[in-house]
């Protein structure tokens, strides 16, 4: 049963009935190195409130454990009301298919089990994340909390920006996408036809180090505009619905009889590892990929080793990568956002970052494109961390990759 949230690094916590719980409270101008994560009082949720499962869609079929839905039961919306809402927003999404690939497995020389998510709504598994802050603002509308729609506000210049825009154009809530100045037009014009306002990022003389749109984003946020993205820092609720990826892993393997070691997880902003790895558990170990070209999280694991409680020191451990370079560009984050969350999954399942080479990132997006899905090289980077650590893999060791994003 979900309570609230509460900070990582200050301990504070929000209760569930609480409106717009997008950041710790205590964040600041300052100091704005606090994220909260979901706080469960305890492992399981109210049995009672399961009525209405939908086996094929994660968000009916998942609905009573993730945050938005117990926001709204707290707020006193009744369960039929919270399904109805799920169905108006989620309908279309579809739990996707979870299967052994021959091929991957003869490449690599052990088990290798695929997630595609890539017949998923927007192409990839970023709706999943930003569809529960969706569901919290129509719930918060419903319950007369929200008088007036606010623009929603998301620094992206690819899959993440076309989930924000499909989900937003389903309400019709504006949509302002903070890009780089080199974003493909193919991105662009499909953000154009779904209704977003595109506002191109250049750097300004006396911008501090990081990316400029994300800056520009932070700079929106502060003046009212709803944080629609998927960094856990920025808005929480992020974190709730990319659960239900996870949750389908472990069901799905559980119905095909077998077992996970390990689950090899691209990261970019670090939300995707961070709730693949909450939901799997401490069983599956869990190890996180980036390109040589762009890797701050394995650079800041060096510098967590060297202190005690390193989300202390997020500013320290947790630098900007100087010029992100890789065919993988969905995952050139040059910070790891959600660090601390992939930090501790891979701390307590005994897993680690993988530094993934090129060479690797081109070879995995061919070898992913061959056995039949259609990824581009970012939602293939998995496969990636997985060809880098194949001399290391039992050949019996069943290990999970999500390819996600389609090749635009």
């Amino acid at each position: 049963m979900i309570a609230g949230w509460r900070c990582a690094v200050c301990g504070t916590t929000v209760d569930i009935a609480q409106p717009f719980a997008w950041r710790c409270p205590r964040a600041t101008a300052d100091d704005p190195y606090h994220v909260l994560h979901v706080l469960e009082v305890d492992a399981g949720y109210d049995l009672t409130d399961d009525l209405h499962g939908d086996a094929s869609n994660p968000f009916l079929r998942y609905g009573p454990r993730l945050a938005w839905w117990a926001f709204a039961r707290a707020n006193g919306m009744t369960s039929d009301a919270c399904v109805a809402l799920t169905r108006e927003l989620a309908g279309d999404f579809t739990v996707t298919p979870f299967d052994r690939s021959d091929p991957l497995s003869r490449e690599v020389g052990a088990d290798v089990w695929v997630k595609d998510e890539t017949g998923n709504v927007a192409g990839s598994h970023k709706a999943r994340h930003l569809v529960t802050i969706l569901l919290h603002l129509r719930a918060a509308e419903l319950l007369k909390m929200l008088k007036k729609r606010p623009p929603l506000a998301i620094a992206s210049c690819g899959n993440a920006a076309i989930a924000a825009a499909t989900l937003a154009a389903r309400l019709e809530w504006p949509l302002d996408v903070y890009v780089p100045t080199w974003m493909d037009d193919v991105v662009g014009d499909r953000l154009g036809e779904l209704g977003a306002r595109i506002h191109r990022c250049e750097r300004r003389s006396g911008d501090p180090a990081g990316d400029p749109a994300m800056l520009r984003f932070r700079e929106a946020r502060d003046r009212g505009a709803i944080p629609f993205t998927v960094q856990g820092p920025e808005n929480a609720s992020c974190l709730d619905g990319g659960r239900t990826l996870g949750w389908e892993i472990a069901d799905q393997a559980a119905a095909a009889g077998i077992g996970l070691d390990r689950a090899v997880v691209q990261v970019g902003g670090g939300a995707l590892a961070a709730c693949v790895g909450d939901a799997l558990g401490r069983t599956v170990r869990l190890d996180t990929v980036q390109a040589e070209g762009c890797a701050p999280l394995a650079d800041a694991w060096d510098r967590a080793t060297a202190v005690d409680q390193p989300h202390r020191y997020w500013s320290q451990v947790m630098k900007p990568w100087p010029e992100p370079r890789s065919a993988a560009d969905g995952i050139l984050d040059d910070e790891t956002y959600d660090w601390i969350a992939d930090f501790r999954a891979m701390v307590e399942s005994g897993g680690r970052p993988v530094v993934a080479a090129e060479s690797d990132i081109v070879r995995a997006h061919e070898l992913a494109r061959a056995a039949g899905y259609d990824v581009s090289a970012t939602g293939s980077a998995g496969l990636a961390g997985v060809l880098t650590i194949a001399d290391r893999l039992h050949a019996h060791e069943r290990v999970a990759v999500i390819m996600s994003g389609v090749e635009r």
